[in-house]
């Protein structure tokens, strides 16, 4: 029996990875088969592409980020995120293919079917619940901020960070595996509601 898949999404300082850490001890309290990854990373290759597409010396088109993001998700599916399913885990994943679209394509400008053409040949397993969280861009580099030096994609302008922000809650709006979650208030607030969404979609874990 294939697992869940489950994605974590949004822009810079919406805390999505602080709420992926909580539902992760939950769900292990549960005794609930787990894999926690991250995009870019989640294997050796991985990693090494999120070095260098986080680097702010380092200077990368849409296009070219497209790319690399896209070979890094190519290994990973393959070598971690598919292994897990099949053997029956919950993958709880930090960005996938929808942060590619919000990045590179809505704050990039990349052109919405070259995005899709790619994400149909990488993607061949998609989320089956994916939590959108929401959170005014300002909001979210301030955030940002508090966690020390800024990287390549968080130095990018304010106009770029609301295009991003615009192309999540569009994707929450069209995608029926999407949820878009309110990232303001404290982490047990957001989580209340994470587990509301879980509970809605996937029944058997109403324990949360």
């Amino acid at each position: 029996m294939s697992g869940r898949f489950i994605t974590f999404e949004g822009p810079e300082g919406a805390g999505k990875t602080t709420q992926l850490a909580l539902l992760a001890d939950r769900l292990r309290a549960l005794g609930e088969p787990l894999c926690v990854t991250r995009e870019p990373g989640g294997t050796k290759g991985g990693e090494a592409v999120r070095a260098a597409l986080l680097s702010p010396e380092a200077h990368w088109s849409p296009l070219a980020e497209m790319l690399l993001m896209n070979a890094a998700r190519d290994a990973h599916l393959h070598e971690v995120i598919l292994p897990a399913l099949n053997a029956g885990e919950t993958v709880l994943c930090d960005r996938f293919c929808d942060s590619t679209r919000a990045y590179q394509g809505g704050g990039g400008g990349l052109d919405p079917e070259l995005v899709s053409i790619i994400e149909q040949n990488v993607c061949t397993r998609m989320p089956d619940l994916t939590l959108v969280f929401d959170l005014d861009a300002e909001e979210g580099l301030a955030r940002a901020d508090s966690r020390g030096a800024r990287d390549r994609f968080e130095q990018k302008g304010l106009g770029y960070h609301r295009a991003v922000r615009e192309a999540f809650r569009a994707i929450a709006a069209s995608e029926p595996r999407a949820v878009l979650i309110d990232a303001i208030g404290a982490p047990d607030e957001v989580a209340e509601r994470i587990r509301r969404a879980i509970a809605t979609r996937f029944p058997d874990l109403g324990a949360l």
